[in-house]
């Protein structure tokens, strides 16, 4: 259930845009453009110290078994599992989940949360980007069908922080996670690969973490012969090309600093908790997620699969998915807080929609839009809280409901960044950052 995945509507979730190193000979993200494009943030001095880690558990989070649980709505409702107390009086969550039950103080439960579509791919980019997919809309990379991900705003907005890239996607990007309108420069570095594999390095990485610097050397000293002769050919270099020779070194210093090599190096971790963290996929890039944002990264998503149960939901989440979510989950908590980062790193976890109240015919729940449920943690959220509810079958939130343009603007709020802000399309058109949603200040 952790590898990639066919959902129930035959779409491939693959990585349609892989971003890294090479983007300097000129495919993927020229990361010297990025530096360039975001120099000024810095020299003003636009910096702000919380970090931001989503959690996409894709496919749909069936969360009336896990976080919104039910016990006393009819038998073909509540489902076969029960609730168990958590650190926090009056909260209660799953029974598999007895780790992250014991780290309730450090999160919130946003339960009055909905939305009005049920299909995989606009569910997903409304909950990524905070804006209704457009009609028509299907799950293409272009920039006029899409929305900037909330780590391109983030990336745009806020630009790196020393020598690590701003915005990372892994162990892959998902189709909803691009940069749209705002462009290359805003786009995800994209890890593409498993942090839980034997032998885990990131491809996109140039070099790769075993090649030592002479042949790294070798490789700059190739890439100025190829500048010569390009410059031999040119009339004139255009005023920026001074600037931009420059953001090339500054790239070529980002992919082969010990900070950068360091920040990708899961294996300097120990054994022991790379053991607590749980020797999974969703585990270990939770782990990763960690050494990202202590590394500098501002925006980490996670996208895991597959919680798409229309089967065997019960035997699924409590034999493969849970597990995992619990270790994951409950030491990711703990770590940043033993490690003094969890109030510097907003943690949000969230799925494209939750499942049908009504448990149907094969022991599973289908998708649903109307009812879902958010944690949040850290990052200016105040834990131990849970903020609304839904009816007595989950069915839809009892009163006040919020939804994913919320959800975006609280975390825009979290790390200093003016949820009203606007930015122009290539067209001249400007589109604000959040469509219209309000910030969530129970939660905070």
């Amino acid at each position: 259930m952790n590898g990639p995945a066919s959902y129930c509507d035959g779409i491939k979730r693959r990585d349609l845009l892989r971003v890294g190193v090479a983007g300097m000979t000129g495919a993927a993200l020229p990361l010297s453009q990025l530096l360039q494009s975001q120099a000024a943030a810095d020299a003003k001095g636009e910096k702000n110290d919380v970090s931001l880690i989503i959690l996409f558990l894709q496919g749909g989070l069936s969360t009336i078994d896990i976080l919104d649980l039910k016990p006393n709505a009819p038998a073909e409702f509540r489902g076969e599992f029960n609730p168990i107390d958590t650190n926090v009086r009056g909260m209660q969550i799953c029974e598999h989940l007895p780790q992250v039950a014991g780290q309730a103080d450090k999160f919130s439960l946003l339960r009055n949360f909905t939305h009005t579509n049920s299909g995989h791919g606009p569910a997903d980019h409304w909950m990524l980007t905070g804006y209704a997919p457009r009609p028509g809309f299907n799950g293409s990379l272009k920039p006029n069908n899409q929305r900037p991900a909330h780590g391109s705003i983030i990336s745009r907005m806020l630009g790196p922080r020393g020598s690590v890239p701003p915005y990372v996607c892994l162990p892959k990007m998902h189709n909803s996670g691009g940069a749209a309108y705002l462009g290359t420069t805003a786009a995800p570095f994209v890890v593409n690969a498993d942090p839980n594999a034997p032998g885990f390095s990131v491809p996109d990485l140039a070099p790769p973490l075993a090649i030592d610097s002479k042949r790294f050397g070798a490789r700059r000293q190739l890439l100025g012969q190829i500048d010569r002769y390009k410059k031999a050919a040119e009339i004139e270099a255009n005023r920026g090309a001074k600037a931009l020779s420059t953001f090339q070194q500054k790239a070529f210093d980002l992919i082969s600093s010990p900070e950068t090599k360091a920040a990708f190096d899961i294996t300097q971790e120990s054994d022991k908790l790379r053991d607590e963290y749980g020797r999974s996929s969703l585990g270990q890039s939770c782990l990763m997620a960690r050494r990202l944002v202590e590394a500098g990264v501002r925006c980490v998503t996670i996208d895991h699969t597959n919680w798409d149960t229309h089967y065997n939901n019960f035997h699924v989440l409590k034999n493969d998915l849970l597990p995992h979510l619990d270790a994951g989950l409950s030491t990711l908590l703990r770590d940043l807080s033993n490690r003094g980062r969890l109030q510097s790193t907003l943690l949000v976890v969230m799925s494209e929609f939750g499942r049908t109240p009504r448990v149907n015919k094969d022991a599973g729940r289908d998708h649903w839009g109307p009812s879902n449920c958010m944690l949040l943690a850290g990052g200016g959220i105040q834990g131990g809280r849970v903020v609304g509810a839904t009816n007595s079958r989950g069915e839809k939130p009892a009163a006040d409901p919020v939804g994913p343009a919320d959800l975006a603007a609280t975390m825009y709020r979290c790390l200093g960044i003016d949820p009203n802000f606007e930015f122009f399309t290539p067209e001249g058109r400007p589109v604000r950052i959040v469509d219209g949603g309000k910030v969530i200040t129970d939660v905070l």
